[in-house]
């Protein structure tokens, strides 16, 4: 039983790290496109809409049981397509379109700290004095990435949507764990991604892009592909893929291990950017992005068994729990 538990770990670990490495590619392809004239919210709203599209169809004739919802699932359902599908996507693009791949990468990625602080907060969870170490240290890389003193030099508004997508980040983590330990993926990720599609649709209708953008050609360093091609990859690579993979790693994972390991994401994105975008971080800007992951991993690192043993402790005093702790497994203690 052990060695089956830690092979499936492993096996979620490996999903959950592809997941971030294509949401990662997301970011210079996203930038292409908008270079090529596509405005933020309208590479954001085609996105969702070609994923859902995409996507619903497949599961509504593959897997139709995975669709069947409760009303009481509604309020998770609007959740997770308004912050974790819509939000994080909207914003994050509204970032890229001011700001280097890399420094939203960097202001996204502060959803670990969000993360934690919502655990001591609203789960009660008393929280080691490392953690909140790491979170001073990720402010001070903020800082130096943000380069609060060089107001001119980086977007404010940038700034700002990249801290609004870290928000709804840390949404997706939480209400992702909340929805994978009890639903199917595929019908999760489809209802998602279909509410998503809607509330961006309201915002800037995906029909509206004209016609003649399409066929324009979005540059990718030495790459050249005409629009329509870019954008479906990223709604099947940089969107289907990643959250189907990122929905299915938390049914393993608590959302403290999987915000750890988005962390891989800046990275990846900051590399790409600099091979394909040409955009590389100033050397105090790279100093602040190790200093902000670096304090976004020792938040997770240090609060990892104070977050279980509260969630514990809980569970164990309460009705339902005293019935099931015996059987359910350590790693469903914080869903």
């Amino acid at each position: 039983m052990a060695v089956l538990e830690k092979t499936s770990r492993a096996q979620a670990t490996g999903l959950s790290l592809t997941s971030w490495v294509l949401f990662a590619s997301s970011g210079p392809l996203a930038k292409a496109v908008m270079a090529a004239g596509c405005p933020a919210a309208a590479v954001t709203s085609v996105r969702i809409a070609l994923a859902a599209m995409l996507l619903a169809p497949v599961v509504t004739v593959l897997r139709p049981r995975a669709l069947r919802f409760r009303r009481a699932d509604l309020w998770l359902l609007l959740g997770y397509g308004l912050v974790g599908v819509a939000g994080v996507q909207l914003f994050f693009f509204l970032a890229v379109a001011r700001v280097p791949v890399g420094v939203a990468m960097v202001l996204v990625n502060l959803a670990p700290a969000l993360v934690a602080l919502w655990v001591r907060v609203v789960r009660r969870t008393r929280l080691p004095g490392l953690v909140w170490l790491g979170i001073g240290l990720a402010v001070v890389g903020l800082g130096l990435v943000a380069q609060v003193w060089q107001g001119a030099r980086l977007d404010l508004a940038g700034v700002a949507a990249g801290l609004a997508a870290a928000i709804c980040s840390a949404g997706y983590f939480l209400l992702g764990e909340h929805g994978a330990s009890r639903h199917d993926s595929f019908g999760l990720t489809a209802a998602g991604l279909a509410i998503g599609a809607v509330v961006m649709a309201a915002v800037s209708p995906p029909w509206t892009l004209p016609s003649d953008l399409l066929h324009a050609p979005a540059v990718l360093g030495g790459l050249r592909a005409p629009v329509w091609l870019a954008l479906l990859t990223l709604a099947v690579a940089c969107t289907v893929l990643p959250y189907l993979a990122g929905l299915h790693a938390l049914r393993e994972l608590p959302s403290a291990l999987a915000s750890v390991l988005a962390l891989v994401e800046p990275l990846v994105a900051a590399v790409l950017a600099w091979l394909l975008l040409g955009q590389a971080l100033g050397r105090t800007q790279l100093a602040g992005a190790l200093a902000l992951l670096a304090g976004a991993a020792l938040v997770q690192l240090a609060g990892e068994s104070a977050f279980r043993a509260g969630n514990h402790e809980t569970r164990s005093h309460s009705p339902r729990a005293a019935k099931s702790v015996s059987v359910r497994p350590i790693r469903e203690s914080t869903r």
